[in-house]
């Protein structure tokens, strides 16, 4: 018998977002069926468990001591146990816990196996309405605001679909710092505790989503997911209505004057107005 056979498996289990019924019959066979289930949050792991009837003793496996705790899981795993991975909701991983006992697994020689499942942002882009071909997932933005715009600011550009995790006590003023790095008229999309009873998925115009989500305590509760459309989406989006809307202020204002008023109304950087207002502008006159 060969080491790798003697050895025990890691398990990467997802669990359901919320809904109980999308819990897989394969999760279900593997938590069941594995030494121990290394748990983000035992207490929340164990009422998924006690819900199938699954009785596998559980280790807590988290931000706060994930370091200390991967030895010893991988002395587990080269003893013979097999483990599985899971966080409170969705695939392991994606903004949870886990990194460091997967790439010591690997490092170890022991076999990783997925047991794929729920993920909220894949299940937010499937409904957002915005391209899907090619996305960027940014997990959680900074806290501070100061690094959180300049980590805004810096993927201004990026044409590929933006995919953000938000925390409800953070989502009004990181949508407000959306708006400041990537201007009010990005096609923006909130998906609110998919699977759940309460789930809603809102998609508007950046600007508009801040101000809703502002006015609406409901809109900054539970599991959040933001989408941004990329740069190159936006362009061909927004640029028309906003040549638009800059084609009728200059009927009363200078290029300059209706560049600012256009950005107090939308958002959108004030050079960036400036030169479309001179593009405009000087189209107009080419026409007259």
């Amino acid at each position: 018998m060969s080491t790798q056979q003697e050895q025990g498996r890691l398990w990467v289990v997802a669990t359901p977002l919320g809904n109980l019924g999308d819990m897989t019959p394969r999760a279900r066979e593997v938590l069941a069926s594995v030494d121990r289930v290394a748990a983000e949050d035992t207490r929340h792991s164990s009422r998924l468990l006690h819900h199938y009837g699954i009785e596998t003793p559980m280790v807590a496996l988290h931000d706060h001591n994930e370091a200390q705790r991967v030895e010893g899981l991988i002395a587990q795993m080269r003893d013979g146990a097999s483990i599985a991975l899971v966080s409170d909701a969705g695939t392991p991983l994606i903004s949870d816990p886990g990194f460091r006992l997967v790439r010591a697994a690997h490092a170890a020689g022991i076999a990783v196996a997925p047991v794929p499942g729920a993920c909220a942002a894949i299940a937010a882009l499937s409904v957002a309405g915005l391209p899907s071909d090619r996305f960027v997932f940014e997990g959680f933005p900074p806290a501070r605001q100061k690094a959180r715009r300049d980590h805004f600011a810096a993927l201004k550009d990026e044409v590929r679909t933006l995919i953000f995790y938000e925390s409800p006590h953070r989502i009004e003023a990181s949508l407000q710092d959306m708006v400041w790095a990537f201007g009010g008229t990005r096609q923006a999309v909130l998906a609110r505790e998919l699977t759940k009873t309460f789930e809603t998925v809102l998609s508007l115009p950046l600007a508009d989503l801040a101000a809703r989500v502002a006015t609406d305590l409901n809109q900054r509760r539970g599991e959040l997911v933001v989408l941004l459309a990329g740069a190159s989406e936006a362009a061909t989006a927004g640029d028309g209505e906003l040549r638009a809307m800059l084609t009728t202020l200059l009927d009363y204002l200078s290029p300059r004057d209706a560049a600012a008023v256009a950005a107090r109304l939308t958002g959108e950087r004030r050079n960036r107005l400036y030169s479309l207002a001179l593009e405009v502008h000087d189209g107009l006159q080419r026409d007259a």
